[in-house]
């Protein structure tokens, strides 16, 4: 199978400030944009941001949406971890361990965009857990 990226769309209301936090901040390349909508790439992966006039509730807790990334080198959530502390990004849950010892182990930690969409970054230390362990029916925790 050829290469497939992975896009989603989301609602912002400030599109200048979508992209100061998600293109200087966050570190995304800006593509092309208008007055409505902006596309971000966001470590090869097209997300778009879409002006809504309308109020953006926000959401309680991170389920039952987010969105984000697994990195498959544990140096690269490190630098993007690093990334966003010298940013001053908002933590909605700080850096952690999850499941430590079992196979599903991971590092985690989620971040809030300033109009509530939710993104969570993790680096699973057995690549078998994105996917499979399937023995084990643990999936994420309440926060």
């Amino acid at each position: 199978m050829s290469q497939v990226l992975f896009h989603l769309a989301f609602p912002v209301t400030d599109i200048a400030q979508a992209k100061e936090f998600y293109g200087v901040r966050l570190g995304c390349a800006v593509g092309r944009e208008n007055d409505n909508s902006v596309i971000l790439n966001l470590y090869g992966h097209q997300l778009v941001a879409h002006l809504s006039h309308d109020p953006l509730a926000p959401q309680k807790g991170i389920y039952p949406r987010h969105f984000g990334l697994i990195f498959t080198a544990e140096a690269d959530w490190e630098a993007l971890l690093e990334r966003s502390l010298r940013h001053h990004l908002d933590f909605y849950v700080k850096p952690k361990h999850r499941f430590e010892g079992s196979p599903l182990e991971h590092r985690t930690f989620f971040l809030a965009d300033p109009f509530g969409n939710l993104m969570e970054f993790k680096y699973y230390v057995n690549p078998n857990a994105v996917f499979g362990e399937l023995a084990y029916t643990q999936v994420g925790d309440r926060v």
